[in-house]
């Protein structure tokens, strides 16, 4: 093959990134677009700097050291990224390399100024910007000077700062290569960047431009600030002008200087209305080109814009496909469920196919579309107050969305999608036997699906499962099950409210719901203090499993002394509770039975941190302490006016409570329960596709919908591509923060707390178990990286009901993600934990060590050291 080591910028197309970058693909393309001028120039392409590698063995020894460090090793990093950067400046560009950049040079005008600019080939791509990774220099004059600031563009691919962003992202040193391009240096009387869609609140009508005089650098490195213009349909809709000290210009003979702005020019617009219409205009043909929103660096020359730079947006939320023009408004799933990672395509897509309402994808997270609902005045009113109670932070940003005028219709309550007819369920009686009758269905059904499905293989398989996902809605949807759930939170809410009102106390229900019987999930954290009691006294046993790295140390327990039993005793936890993971609405995630080390520092925890029999006395403790606050409570009901028909309505609400709260964990327990059931099946199945050289592994099938995995089933032919760009996409999916809600303008709503209560510096939440704790912070991620002191108070992003065992070893909870009624707090409850939900990016302000005080009643954290 002829290397190629120069191409001119108009013979270049988006799909060269191998061969230019990602800039000069992207700059190609821009020249492409009727309308849009683009400085002229050429691009030296990555056969060049390929060439220039070569040149120079002692780089192969320098990129295997820096593979081998670890990204948060920054003096190492410094160290050899400078070496590299060194080793390749060093080196002489080749003659004929030289003479095809020199002709390309002369062709355009060798004493002319040009830009030299990098252009990597993992720089400006769909899932990754690399905004500002590597290098550019304006103004350079004359081939010496030119070819001199090429050689740096080379080496700037190991700038610290890119070095360590390949590292974090995963990103191989060796498959990253460098192209230069050179462009004729434009001289404008104004220049900035404008973004296609408002990259604050993600809305994709509003395009945003920010403008200073002279050249970009001055606002790219933050020496002045921009004026700011919002363009909407047509027309400036917000500004905000800047005094604008300073700009950088270029000098004559080459290089740029900061100059000052004279003081009459200063508050003048860097841009006319007109002229930032124009440009917002430029932009969305740019946009269209290139099929999503864009980063785009501009020039104002002789009032025409010249577009130096194109790249995508890659900060911005994906909306949901709705296939209409309509106004929309999305719910996030994942805040409910409290799982706000990614989820892989047969995760979403099984989880949508056995949830009881329809559920959009959108960058790995489903969501809800309420609009429906928000625009019925009867179901809206119902809506809030139920997203309100789950998590007050969704209110807030629907009510934000309601006070937009016009984005929600008012449509009249009746008619398709209105409330359901016939009012609400009956109430059932408060008896413990329905809890009991609910359970028992719950097993038969998961028992007759363990049967039914063992001999079930190929399309029959994917055809018995689309059944199989009827008869989960079905049991998820028993109406005897949602009184249940509901008898027991209304029980609650009713509490809580009436006892505040007649004895001035909050949250009362969090201690008499104190080791409510029936709860799974309670039970779960429990069972794991039992199995620490059966490891504890073999110190064989403890040693070795201190060291254990990987999932099959199961085995090898029983070959030590008391080795047996131990074993024995995680199988029976297994049996009950494998099923769970964190993040296990996902069913691509790996389950304890399947990674059962994921249990062992928890088990340590409660061998270290716990005495024997410390299971039934913390559930002993519990019912009793809630057994002394009814006494408590109904004593001083009787001494109020009409005291005793007080204390016989609160004691019947006790009882109802204590009756039904605990059910409140069984549903999810038997989804996880099934949805285990289901993944055995499509994972021999996936096997079999491995056997069949179909695919190259069966964890492949997770990069696939339902649908599509039934298709390669039943075609045995599978498309190796989607599968590699949907897990590029995954991995991308992860540097998105998923908004609590999602307009289809693309606006992302967290909601705000409207709370005075708090002292100043104090992280607001939302109060979900009663009473406060002083204690260490720690911020845990990863249920696998538990190292947990007795009196420690966990701070992570969100608990499913995996984290429970957990629970037991600690005094307090602090989670970004909740609500009143999801997992957590009710285990927080269960436990007696005082815990504060909803707590903004409270993994990134708490650090791990410091000390902290948990307020469970009123919903705020203070950071004390």
């Amino acid at each position: 093959m002829i290397e190629q080591y120069v191409l001119d910028l108009e013979d270049v197309d988006g799909t060269q990134v191998s061969v230019v970058g990602g800039k000069g693909a992207h700059l190609g393309g821009l020249s492409r677009i009727e309308g849009v001028r683009v400085p002229g120039g050429f691009c030296v392409t990555t056969d060049a700097f390929r060439r220039i590698m070569a040149e120079a063995p002692s780089i192969d020894d320098q990129l295997d050291q820096l593979s081998r460090l670890h990204p948060d090793d920054r003096e190492a990093i410094r160290r050899l990224s400078a070496q590299i950067r060194r080793t390749i400046e060093g080196i002489a560009v080749p003659g004929d390399l030289a003479a095809a950049i020199t002709r390309a040079l002369a062709q355009l005008g060798e004493q002319a100024p040009y830009a030299v600019r990098s252009s990597a080939t993992a720089e400006d791509l769909p899932t990754a910007s690399f905004a500002g990774q590597q290098d550019t220099y304006l103004n350079v004059v004359g081939p010496t000077a030119i070819l001199q600031h090429i050689s740096r563009c080379w080496a700037s691919l190991f700038t610290e700062r890119a070095v360590t962003y390949r590292q974090r992202n995963g990103i191989d040193h060796r498959t990253v290569h460098m192209a230069v391009v050179v462009q004729r240096m434009v001289f404008p009387h104004a220049s900035g960047i404008l973004f296609t869609a408002d990259p604050v609140t993600g809305n994709r009508k509003v395009a945003t431009v920010d403008a200073g005089f002279g050249l970009g650098e001055a606002l790219v490195s933050g020496l002045v600030n921009p004026d700011v213009f919002k363009v909407r349909d047509g027309e400036v809709v917000d500004k905000a002008i800047a005094a604008k000290q300073r700009a950088v210009h270029a000098l004559p003979a080459g290089g740029t200087q900061e100059v000052t702005i004279d003081s009459q020019q200063q508050e003048q617009p860097a841009l006319t209305d007109a002229q930032a219409v124009r440009l917002a205009q430029l932009g969305r043909r740019i946009e269209a080109h290139f099929g999503r929103p864009q980063d785009i660096e501009w020039c104002l020359v002789d009032d025409g814009f010249q577009i130096v730079q194109s790249r995508p947006i890659t900060t911005l939320f994906p909306i949901p496909e709705s296939g209409d023009q309509d106004n929309h408004v999305y719910v996030s799933v994942g805040h409910g469920q409290m799982m706000t990672d990614p989820m892989k395509p047969l995760g979403f897509s099984m989880w949508q196919l056995t949830a009881m309402v329809p559920m959009h994808e959108a960058g790995g997270r489903l969501f809800v579309d309420v609009t429906r609902r928000l625009a019925s005045p009867a179901s809206r009113a119902g809506l809030l107050e139920a997203m309100g109670k789950g998590d007050p932070l969704i209110r807030h940003a629907l009510e934000t969305v309601l006070d937009r005028d016009g984005f929600v219709p008012t449509l009249p309550d009746a008619g398709p999608g209105g409330p359901p007819a016939g009012g609400p369920p009956a109430p059932i009686d408060t008896d413990p036997a329905v809890v009991t009758e609910l359970i028992e269905r719950s097993r038969a059904s998961i028992a007759a699906l363990e049967r039914d499905i063992r001999t079930k293989t190929g399309p029959a398989l994917f055809d018995f499962l689309l059944e199989a996902f009827e008869e989960h809605k079905r049991v998820l949807s028993d109406p005897l099950s949602i009184q249940a759930i509901m008898a027991g939170m209304e029980a609650t809410w009713w509490l809580n409210d009436k006892l505040q009102e007649w004895l001035g106390e909050k949250n009362v229900a969090d201690t008499l719901t104190l080791s409510a019987p029936d709860n799974i999930t309670s039970e779960m954290g429990l069972a794991l203090l039992d199995v620490a009691d059966v490891i504890r006294p073999q110190p064989e046993v403890v040693a070795f499993l201190q060291g254990v790295d990987g999932d099959d140390f199961l085995d090898d327990l029983a070959k030590l002394a008391g080795g047996t039993e131990a074993r024995d005793a995680v199988e029976a936890y297994l049996d009950r509770y494998g099923m769970r993971c964190v993040g296990e609405i996902d069913i691509t995630r790996p389950r304890w039975r399947e990674r059962p080390s994921t249990l062992v520092p928890v088990i340590l925890d409660n061998v270290r941190n716990f005495e024997p029999g410390a299971a039934e006395r913390r559930f002993e403790q519990g019912r009793q302490k809630a057994q002394k606050k009814e006494q408590d409570v109904l004593s001083r009901l009787r001494a109020l006016p009409d005291g005793d028909r007080k204390a016989d309505e609160v004691k019947g609400m006790i009882d109802r409570v204590r009756t039904f709260i605990g059910y409140r964990e069984y549903p999810k327990y038997g989804i996880i329960s099934r949805y285990f059931v289901y993944k055995q099946a499509l994972l021999a199945e996936a096997e079999r596709l491995v056997q069949a050289d179909v695919l190259p592994e069966k964890e492949d099938v997770f990069y696939l919908t339902f649908q599509e995995l039934h298709d390669v089933v039943r075609s045995h032919q599978v498309d190796e591509e989607l599968i590699q760009q949907r897990k590029e996409a995954f991995r991308s999916f992860h540097a998105l923060t998923p908004p609590r809600v999602l307009t289809s303008d693309g606006e992302a709503l967290t909601g705000a707390y409207r709370r005075d209560d708090a002292p100043a510096g104090a992280l607001i939440g939302v109060p979900v178990s009663a009473g406060t704790i002083e204690g260490r912070a720690r911020v845990i991620l990863d249920m696998a990286d538990a190292d947990l002191e007795a009196g420690d108070i966990l701070v992570t992003a969100f608990t499913d009901p995996s984290w429970s065992p957990l629970f037991v070893g600690i005094a307090g909870l602090v989670t970004e993600v909740g609500g009143l009624m999801t997992h957590g707090a009710v285990i927080a409850r269960e436990y007696g934990l005082p815990a504060v939900v909803g707590v903004e990016q409270a993994t990134r302000l708490i650090r791990d060590g410091q000390r902290i005080r948990v307020h469970g009643t009123d919903g705020y954290v203070e950071i004390l050291s």
